[in-house]
């Protein structure tokens, strides 16, 4: 942090300088999508601009040049989160396509009738509804693990429900309505040896802190490049090798095939080439390789001093204001921080804090079994990012100081 000069930062974020309502942006919307870098708009720019030519089946210089910047991306996302090779990087839409892959993939490869999917009650429906679709479509049955009331994964709970039927384990890294870091490494052991798959969803970890999924050992880990600083519908899916060589196609079309022939059928291509049908997002894969280089170069260790330096000074001002509770009140979380206010919808608070210029998310955050276990129809949340200010922190609390006596 030694050298961490935040304004120059922020001018990296051309709309950070924008106004709403005659106020200045104050946006804590990032759990939602992240704010882009100047570096990342004009990779996307450029590529357009110069470079636009489809990928891998052209030998004119522009697809040569279009594929090179293409491959780099993949190359680069493998290192971003210590992937052993790029050919276990898939590209995707965005984490949800990527959990949809797998689910259906494993429907059809390795689940059964009478098996059992373990998620937990905290996950984002992306990590929900492809998981009761592949129970539907094998036989198997979705068991859920309880949290406590602080919005952790219950281990107790966890740990009595893992067994011999369990064939595969599906939870968050971090989650985007609570902001809990879960024990990922601990979990993941758990599960390994009881014999099941491990899929994690890294869409709110992959942006606050250094993730490696050999230290991690998940089979399979998703997250999408809006989070990260990248542009949207552009994603990652990773899985180890054995695991992606095994999984039956998703998607049929172009560059996926090996051969096709009216009479003697089709052949697809080795992973990660037979999971992505049809021209991809290639200038979403290069900007998303541009959002990396960005992170990389910023440093999780600084980003994580500042966004914890963030949490410790607004978390204390908020549970002073009146009537005001955080969720998922937690130690080791990212700066997620969702809260309710005694007599106030979360939706007015979203939309009085509008109107000072402040940015945030209301609502069940597409967590409704979450939201049922609390008992509350939403919440609302404001999550932070390393390019906030604690300026705008304060600006966040006057503002609900002001909500509470107006409904006081």
């Amino acid at each position: 942090m030694a050298n961490w000069d935040l304004q120059a930062l922020r001018s990296d974020f051309p709309i950070l300088g924008s106004s709403v309502n005659g106020r200045p942006l104050v946006y804590l919307d990032n759990a939602a999508t992240s704010q882009k870098p100047s570096q990342v708009l004009e990779a996307v720019d450029r590529y357009y601009r110069e470079q636009n030519g489809n990928i891998h089946r052209g030998v004119h210089y522009l697809s040569q040049v279009a594929t090179d910047a293409y491959d780099r991306a993949r190359e680069k996302v493998a290192r971003f989160i210590g992937a052993p090779s790029p050919r276990d990087i898939v590209f995707v839409r965005g984490a949800t396509e990527g959990i949809n892959l797998v689910a259906h993939g494993l429907a059809k490869c390795w689940l059964k009738a009478g098996d059992e999917i373990l998620l937990t009650r905290m996950e984002h429906h992306a990590n929900i509804v492809p998981w009761q679709q592949a129970a539907e479509q094998s036989g198997a049955r979705v068991v859920v693990a309880d949290i406590t009331p602080s919005g952790e994964i219950d281990l107790e709970d966890f740990t009595r429900k893992l067994g011999p039927l369990t064939k595969v384990v599906s939870f968050v890294h971090a989650s985007n309505a609570l902001g809990t870091i879960n024990p990922a490494r601990e979990v993941i052991r758990l599960a390994h040896e009881a014999g099941a798959v491990v899929l994690l969803d890294g869409c709110q970890s992959a942006p606050h802190f250094r993730v490696d999924v050999s230290v991690l050992d998940c089979d399979f880990f998703v997250f999408s490049g809006h989070k990260v600083c990248g542009p949207t519908g552009i994603g990652v899916l990773y899985g180890k090798k054995e695991w992606l060589e095994r999984l039956p196609v998703y998607q049929t079309g172009g560059d996926m095939i090996g051969r096709v022939s009216f009479e003697q059928g089709t052949t697809f291509r080795e992973a990660p080439e037979k999971f992505e049908a049809g021209t991809p997002d290639i200038a979403g894969a290069i900007g998303l390789g541009a959002a990396v280089d960005y992170l990389d170069a910023t440093g999780f260790d600084a980003i994580e001093q500042a966004e914890q330096k963030l949490r410790d000074h607004v978390a204390p001002r908020l549970r002073e204001i009146p009537g005001l509770k955080i969720y998922g009140d937690v130690e080791a979380k990212v700066p997620v921080l969702s809260f309710t206010m005694d007599g106030i919808h979360p939706h007015d608070i979203g939309t009085i804090l509008d109107t000072d210029g402040i940015a945030v998310r209301a609502g069940h955050h597409c967590a409704q079994p979450l939201m049922k276990f609390y008992g509350i129809p939403g919440t609302a949340r404001a999550s932070f990012a390393f390019y906030n200010t604690t300026e705008e922190a304060d600006a966040l609390v006057a503002s609900l100081r002001k909500i509470s006596k107006i409904f006081a």
